[in-house]
């Protein structure tokens, strides 16, 4: 069973559920696929408090992930899964060939032992890393790239997975459905691995309580009508009033409905929105 149960002794354990992680490898740390992680608490370089409702959380180190897969031709062998503080999937540590250790994320049905490689030409197997151009329709994929080279962006979240459902031979674009519905167009010679992200049973957790939000770095969410009108465009009215004035954030921005989506040229490449 992917998911873990408590034994209802305490309030907070009564609705918890987590994800079972006896079956990952316990292994120490390995120091050069680890940096120091800093926390910002929110606060912008001038010390103001931007994004509000981060906060404390438990001390984490991040693993270096190779989102790239650029060493080509060199087949590598999984030597253990591993839970990853910094996302919801888990990641694979891989030996190559010449004996260089990688982090990358862990595809669901990646067993210890397997085999993964890199390159043009070779077997659509779970955690290989092909060009678009070589991916058969309807494969499902993740750790897509956008640009060709840059590194996969693009379906990383645990469970989450992509599909190619049309190809272009003559302008050289491929187009690949996400998760949510959307459409993208993307270079054949942008590189995916095969394969759904693993911990896909990650949206069934129940935190169970307000400490388990805390350790995870997320603050309390107090209401804005709840504050004083020096606090939120919303306050005032000794905390009883709401309205006066659509939804907006702390600093007067609108909170529905308006779009937040950045108009750059690479949206000329999504055919759909989700």
């Amino acid at each position: 069973m992917n998911l873990k149960k408590y034994k209802p002794i305490t309030p907070s354990l009564r609705q918890r559920v987590i994800i079972n992680k006896t079956s990952l490898n316990r292994i120490s740390k390995i120091n050069k696929l680890n940096i120091g992680k800093l926390k910002s608490g929110g606060r912008n370089n001038y010390g103001r408090i931007t994004s509000y409702k981060k906060g404390g959380g438990h001390k984490q180190l991040y693993n270096l992930i190779d989102f790239k897969r650029d060493l080509m031709n060199v087949p590598a062998r999984v030597k253990d899964i591993r839970y990853d503080t910094n996302r919801t999937a888990f990641i694979a540590l891989i030996c190559y060939n010449t004996g260089v250790l990688s982090y990358i994320i862990a595809p669901e049905n990646l067993k210890i032992g397997s085999k993964v490689i890199s390159g043009e030409k070779f077997a659509v197997q779970v955690g290989n890393s092909l060009p678009l151009k070589n991916i058969l329709v309807g494969v499902p994929i993740h750790n897509i790239e956008l640009k060709a080279g840059k590194g996969g962006q693009l379906a990383r979240a645990a469970g989450t997975y992509a599909q190619i459902i049309n190809k272009n031979l003559l302008l050289g674009y491929a187009t690949v459905k996400l998760s949510s519905g959307q459409l993208n167009l993307l270079s054949l010679h942008c590189f995916a691995t095969i394969g759904k992200v693993s911990n896909f049973y990650n949206r069934q957790t129940v935190l169970g309580k307000a400490g388990a939000n805390r350790w995870l770095g997320r603050r309390p969410t107090v209401r804005g009508v709840a504050m004083n009108p020096v606090d939120h465009p919303h306050g005032g009215g000794e905390g009883k009033t709401s309205g006066g004035r659509v939804s907006v954030t702390p600093w007067g921005f609108l909170t529905k409905g308006k779009p937040t989506r950045k108009k750059k040229k690479n949206n000329f490449y999504i055919i759909k929105l989700k």
